[in-house]
């Protein structure tokens, strides 16, 4: 019992410390795209290299991305606080439920920015048929970059690979806790059938018994 204790308490640390760092991530980054603060003020260079690279590649997808995925560690924690409750059936299947949404959700993003990200590329490098056909093949892949054809596939990679972290974890996580406990309410379910099945049988034995009570005494 101490060992789930911990383990569920090691848990909740280990997500909340996700959250917080997702969190804090996505603050800084939308501070920075909006010229709120300058990245060079925090004297880090990987830290500004790695806005960069995200602004090049990832643009204002992050921003769902970082919603969902902080939406799926407020579900896994709630969830891993309801097994230790031992909340009703429903509650812990609807929470699941939930955070299985969260990682579908989280791979919609990838397909969606996707489609997002090249429409632009597209429109941008081939919008003007006039700047088009003079500007030679380098120049129509470098308007396609610049218009979003690296977002696109970034989000694809991130949003499945993302994805199956998401239930990779979740599993690790929560998985064999998930398997006790809808196993103790299958076994649970089966001792209220018996019991139901042997209040029956006793109620018809009661019946028989009663029945040929009364035969005999008629007789």
């Amino acid at each position: 019992m101490k060992h789930s204790a911990d383990s569920g308490f090691f848990n909740g640390l280990v997500l909340g410390m996700l959250l917080s760092l997702t969190a804090g991530a996505v603050t800084l980054y939308l501070l920075s795209v909006l010229d709120i603060i300058s990245v060079s003020l925090l004297e880090i260079p990987q830290l500004q290299g790695l806005l960069e690279w995200c602004q090049r590649n990832l643009g204002l997808s992050i921003i769902p991305f970082a919603v969902t995925l902080g939406l799926y560690v407020r579900s896994l924690r709630l969830l891993g606080q309801y097994l230790g409750e031992q909340r009703p059936q429903d509650e812990i299947a609807q929470l699941e439920h939930l955070s299985d949404v969260w990682i579908s959700l989280f791979f919609g993003i990838g397909v969606i920015w996707t489609a997002i990200g090249m429409r632009s590329a597209l429109l941008f490098a081939l919008g003007d048929p006039g700047v088009t056909t003079q500007a030679g093949a380098y120049a129509v892949l470098s308007r396609l970059v610049d218009g979003g054809i690296l977002t696109a596939l970034t989000t694809t990679i991130v949003g499945g690979v993302g994805g199956y972290l998401m239930r990779v974890i979740k599993s690790s996580l929560l998985g064999t806790r998930l398997n006790h406990y809808y196993e103790a309410q299958d076994q649970r379910h089966a001792l209220r059938v018996e019991d139901l099945l042997r209040e029956i049988r006793e109620s018809v034995d009661g019946i028989g018994t009663g029945a040929v009570v009364a035969g005999q005494g008629g007789t």
